[in-house]
């Protein structure tokens, strides 16, 4: 073989190293090499065994050779592969789930970092609407909304630990992967766990644990890290001081400088910079604290945007949003100047105010707020029209029935009567993944 090569290399003609894929081992080309250095004749650029249990001898089969000589079919034919995937990153997100069927190559391309990360960069990443719900029996279920398309995709099954839990924290880091993390669960208590969903391969992964125990924390994102404050868990100190952060990039967690006084927080935002909580104390009491990450400090406030400060809340594009009303028909700004809640805009169409129709969360999608209701209608509001007369803008408020229906007023009316607007089920978190 050695004989070979050297002639052919006399001949002038060009020597083809052998085709190895990302899987193999490059150390282990010819068992005749012992060193990377040798093998790097028949490799060029090859480093150091990063998979050294691979089976040394596996090179030598002939099945295995055949395989690695085959040359893979093209992703789509008569077309090199960059203008192929200049095709594929094009299909709207809510065929994606095909695209991973069509064949090895596809599921793999959809399966990696590069392909959703080429449709970022492009601009052609899309937004889904993800929430989180606690059906009438105290189970965990949850549903993707597709704005483009205003349709509800199925998702892969919360993981057992969250099936039935109790207060945990929901949070989203690098756009497309979704945490949950700590909780209580019915049987065992409080928990530590820490699960993420990746919008990116539609599956659920394992994170490291929290150095605390707690359920109904108080949480935030900030430069991409996790932070957890407060809460509660069993035991003589109920009631919780501490706080710790999650650095995806290290994947670890680490304390960081306790609250001031120990809270159950109930609502929280990032302001100016700022990590803004609001919560009960250990005696009930109505607490309200500030975190400055540059400084690593924590500092009680009480001034007019926490005096008026209503869940459900929002910061977008450096302002402030919060809904006004039980069905979340009326939207209100924070005027920094007045230090005071304004009103901001109206729908006119009011819905109710029975449970079902309760604003539950306020999330922002594509620059517009988004108003996710109990029973699953939806409102899109566009907060940047200069216009914010309803009546001469139609397109400002647009109201979306998704899963549920708008119930007329009379229907309203009559359950609020007849006392039949008990609450089915209601939404305990909602985020927007991008993918």
């Amino acid at each position: 073989m050695d004989q070979t090569i050297e002639t052919i290399g006399q001949r002038g003609f060009r020597v083809q190293a052998p085709l190895v894929d990302s899987v193999s081992c490059y150390c282990k080309v010819d068992s005749s090499l012992k060193t990377v250095a040798g093998a790097s004749k028949f490799v060029p650029g090859s480093k150091l065994c990063i998979q050294p249990d691979i089976n040394p001898r596996a090179h030598r089969s002939k099945s295995y050779r055949r395989e690695r000589t085959r040359i893979p079919p093209p992703l789509l034919p008569g077309l090199p592969d960059d203008l192929a995937i200049a095709c594929l990153i094009r299909v709207p997100r809510v065929e994606h789930n095909k695209l991973r069927l069509v064949c090895k190559r596809w599921y793999r391309l959809l399966a990696g970092n590069f392909f959703y990360s080429l449709r970022k960069n492009l601009g052609m990443a899309e937004e889904w609407v993800y929430v989180i719900k606690r059906d009438r029996d105290g189970q965990i279920s949850w549903h993707a909304f597709d704005p483009t398309y205003q349709l509800w995709q199925p998702l892969p099954p919360v993981p057992v630990e969250y099936s039935e839990a109790l207060g945990f924290g929901c949070a989203v880091l690098s756009g497309f992967h979704l945490y949950l993390f700590g909780g209580k669960d019915p049987i065992k208590g409080s928990m530590r766990c820490v699960i993420f969903y990746s919008a990116r391969t539609n599956k659920w992964h394992r994170a490291p644990d929290m150095l605390c125990k707690r359920h109904f924390v108080g949480s935030c994102v900030i430069n991409n890290c996790l932070y957890v404050a407060g809460g509660e868990c069993e035991g003589f100190q109920r009631t919780l001081r501490a706080v710790e952060v999650y650095d995806q990039n290290k994947n670890r967690w680490s304390f960081i400088t306790d609250m001031s006084t120990a809270m159950v927080p109930f609502i929280g935002l990032v302001y100016n910079g700022k990590w803004f909580l609001k919560g009960l104390g250990s005696h009930q009491e109505v607490l309200s604290e500030a975190y400055t990450p540059e400084s690593n400090t924590w500092n009680p406030i009480d001034d007019g945007m926490v005096a008026g400060w209503r869940n459900p809340s929002i910061s977008m594009n450096g302002k402030l949003y919060a809904l006004d009303c039980r069905d979340g028909c009326k939207v209100r700004v924070y005027d920094e100047a007045s230090n005071s809640w304004n009103k901001f805009i109206d729908s006119k169409l009011h819905l109710g105010s029975s449970r079902a129709l309760e604003a539950a969360a306020l999330v922002p999608i594509s620059g517009k707020l988004c108003i996710i209701r109990n029973n699953m209608s939806i409102s899109i509001v566009d907060v940047s029209s200069p216009d914010k007369h309803v009546e001469s803008n139609p397109h400002l408020w647009e109201n979306i029935a998704g899963k549920g229906h708008f119930r007329t007023l009379f229907t309203n009316l009559w359950s609020s009567i007849t006392g039949r607007n008990g609450l089915k089920s209601h939404i305990v978190h909602c985020q927007v993944l991008q993918a």
